[in-house]
């Protein structure tokens, strides 16, 4: 005989003061789970209703789903994040978002609570790019909440943000890049010229591997960015990525920097890293920027200079030698042109003059292949010879044969 007691719809009262949720999976098997409280259960209800097709219409139940279930519900979804992220996100919950936000329905929160989060962050003086990643996270939380017909609208429209004010890159000239490299510990040589002509990530070049790298099969050499060594959950580890951010995952470098670190990297065992540390088993970012880059940044009086800076100089190098956006995206590993040229859009416009001198030399080169004066014009019989106001030059209107145009000094010599 069942002795469980419904409450109500799908939820069950057993006998142990447990209440069971009843519910079926998209293939049509009956579950059921049970909780030690009612609004666990009501949240697990509303979070399986979630997960059922959506007829176009609004669910009202599950819009009554607390912030906080739908938060975690979302971060199970979210299958492709790296873990990096994933752990950012979590903090960024846990610390900020569940205390506002956490045990009220979703439908509950209007665009003026989220504007109100927004002031009293920056009340409390978080930096505008914190600001701007708290409120991306809940944005995309809403967003999804709206997509799958949970509420009506969210309610990250039209909110102000505080302006985010970007520092002024530091980039390095080729010159203090070999200063820089010929004074850090040979060992870690190559990996400034990595770091400064192909713009890797710190956690990429820690994660080269030897087996990741082809100097033997054609020219330039080729270097694959698979792993990654990564800092997760107080832990640094090495990350394995079954899609490369790189395009193929292989990255070409520049023929003098692999020969020159060749010698070194053939020497090194096929499974190891490419820039083995003395005692550790990976290279860790906090023991090389202690005992290799803060005493070699010092010697050369470069500083202050963080190890980022290299990758904002292997950008600039890129520009300067003519590479354009989308090869500055592809080079970079962005997975889209706006942070490019969100960071490095300014070094774009440096090449203004370039490009005005360009077209300059294009049309004088033009000009000097027709060879026929500086400016062409039509004449027929019924065109009228009048004088610019402005320039004081002869201009010629109505015309259809070409004919050099002369300006006003050369006419008064030639009635001389």
């Amino acid at each position: 005989m069942d002795t469980k007691i419904r409450i109500e719809p799908t939820i069950w009262k057993t006998p142990g003061d447990r209440y069971q949720v009843r519910y079926r999976e998209l293939s049509g098997r009956q579950r059921a789970r049970s909780f030690e409280r009612l609004v666990d259960a009501r949240n697990f209800r509303n979070r399986t209703r979630l997960l059922q097709p959506r007829r176009g219409h609004l669910d009202t139940a599950a819009s009554r789903l607390t912030f906080e279930a739908w938060a975690e519900a979302y971060l199970e979804q979210k299958v492709s994040l790296r873990q990096r992220t994933k752990d950012r996100y979590e903090a960024e919950l846990r610390a900020h978002l569940l205390p506002r936000f956490g045990d009220r329905p979703l439908f509950a929160i209007a665009r003026s609570d989220v504007q109100a989060f927004i002031v009293s962050l920056v009340d409390r003086g978080f930096a505008p790019n914190t600001i701007k990643g708290i409120y991306h996270l809940l944005a995309t939380i809403m967003s999804l909440a709206e997509e799958d017909g949970i509420i009506q609208a969210t309610p990250c429209r039209r909110i102000s943000l505080p302006p985010v004010v970007i520092d002024e890159r530091r980039f390095l000239t080729a010159a203090e890049v070999e200063r820089l490299a010929g004074t850090i510990d040979p060992r870690y040589r190559a990996l400034i010229y990595i770091a400064s002509y192909l713009g890797l990530r710190w956690h990429e070049i820690a994660g080269l591997r030897r087996r990741h790298l082809e100097l033997d099969h054609g020219h330039p050499a080729l270097l694959r960015v698979i792993s990654t060594i990564e800092r997760s959950g107080g832990a640094v580890g090495s990350w394995t990525s079954a899609r490369p951010r790189r395009r193929g995952g292989r990255f070409p470098c520049p023929s003098s920097c692999a020969t020159s670190s060749s010698p070194t990297w053939r020497a090194i065992p096929t499974r190891s890293g490419c820039f083995p540390p003395p005692r550790e088993a990976f290279l860790r970012y906090d023991n090389f920027r202690t005992r290799a880059w803060a005493p070699a940044v010092d010697k050369v009086e470069l500083g202050p200079l963080t190890f980022h800076c290299l990758r904002h100089t292997a950008a600039a190098f890129m520009i300067d030698d003519g590479a354009d956006p989308l090869q500055l995206k592809r080079r970079m590993g962005h997975e889209d042109i706006r942070p490019s040229l969100d960071t490095y859009g300014h070094l774009f416009a440096q090449r203004e003059n370039a490009l005005v001198d360009a077209l300059d030399r294009r049309r004088r080169k033009a000009l000097a292949s027709r060879g026929s004066g500086d400016f062409l014009v039509t004449q027929t019989r019924r065109s009228a010879a009048s004088i610019d106001p402005r320039s004081g030059d002869f201009l010629v209107t109505g015309s259809r044969r070409p004919t050099p145009l002369i300006d006003r000094e050369s006419a008064s010599e030639q009635r001389l």
